[in-house]
């Protein structure tokens, strides 16, 4: 299924912990329904050294988590306000559109 959010859309979150934070599209895990945006959500993890791999360096990484897909909108990109999306044809050929404004978001 096509999802109306996608990868390098700037967002926003609309509820939870970072709510009203605005930021890219990294990421979006479709199986999860999920999505990761860039310096949101940010989750610490603990890693230890890996003598095979002398790149990876031991230490607390900080990166981000998923956020659910409801939980974030697509910025309309006339008013740059959170809008909802939808779907027009036009030639045959499938566009999303910004519910806010009318304008096409590809």
């Amino acid at each position: 299924m096509a999802r109306k959010i996608r990868r390098d859309d700037t967002v926003m979150v609309i509820a939870g912990k970072d709510k009203g934070k605005t930021g890219n599209v990294l990421r979006v895990d479709t199986r999860r329904d999920r999505v990761f945006v860039e310096g949101l959500n940010m989750i610490k993890r603990h890693e230890r050294p890996n003598p095979q791999r002398p790149q990876q360096t031991g230490g607390v990484i900080e990166r981000e988590g998923p956020i659910h897909i409801s939980n974030v909108a697509l910025l309309d990109p006339e008013s740059n306000r959170p809008t909802r999306v939808g779907i027009a044809y036009t030639d045959g050929e499938r566009k999303r559109v910004a519910r806010r404004s009318g304008r096409s978001i590809d």
